[in-house]
């Protein structure tokens, strides 16, 4: 962002839905900030009904169907986002699911969304085929120089958002701009 009245740290897009799910949002905030609500309460519920954490694929499918009903009705308007959930699930591993304003959901190894995102993801897709298992450090790197790419501009560390789940620590963080900063020093000492 180029506003330098703005505080930067006001303005995201990654939102905790419960310790272990995360959510990115793409689209109209305010319809992101009320899936993001609904979601957080429907896996509130999940947890207070079954005892356990809601998986990640469960939300994915609860966002869709909720995405899908809009679109059923002329008096209700869809929602305009596009939201990926991730988590580390307890029997599956990695998992990050896509779901659209239309009701279609997704599970994906690497996704995009928005303006460039064939673009995006035709980059992941050829950084992806000699070595689909990458570290966590890899990935993080991975994301970061997709987005560079496809936007053919660098970034200094407080422009962009980072929200990682690993295996090691499954609880969904947004990256400090410390730990960002040391990933962009790691790609640009790379190429």
């Amino acid at each position: 962002m180029q506003d330098k009245l703005l505080d930067h740290t006001s303005v995201t897009h990654l939102f905790p839905i419960t310790k272990y799910l995360g959510l990115l949002a793409t689209g109209m905030t305010a319809d992101a900030r009320t899936l993001v609500q609904q979601a957080r309460y429907e896996a509130a519920e999940f947890r207070f009904k079954y005892g356990y954490e809601m998986p990640v694929d469960v939300l994915a499918k609860w966002i869709a169907d909720k995405s899908q009903v809009y679109t059923q009705h002329a008096y209700m308007r869809p929602l305009g986002v596009v939201a990926m959930v991730l988590s580390i699930d307890e029997e599956c591993g990695p998992r990050l699911f896509k779901c659209d304003p239309a009701g279609h959901f997704f599970g994906h190894k690497a996704t995009s969304a928005g303006l460039k995102e064939q673009e995006a993801i035709n980059f992941l897709e050829k950084k992806m085929k000699n070595d689909p298992a990458f570290t966590f450090q890899e990935t993080v790197q991975t994301a970061i120089s997709t987005l560079q790419s496809v936007l053919q501009e660098d970034f200094k560390a407080s422009e962009i958002e980072v929200g990682v789940v690993s295996k090691e620590n499954p609880e969904f963080r947004v990256l400090s701009i410390e730990e960002i900063d040391e990933h962009l020093t790691a790609i640009s000492e790379r190429d």
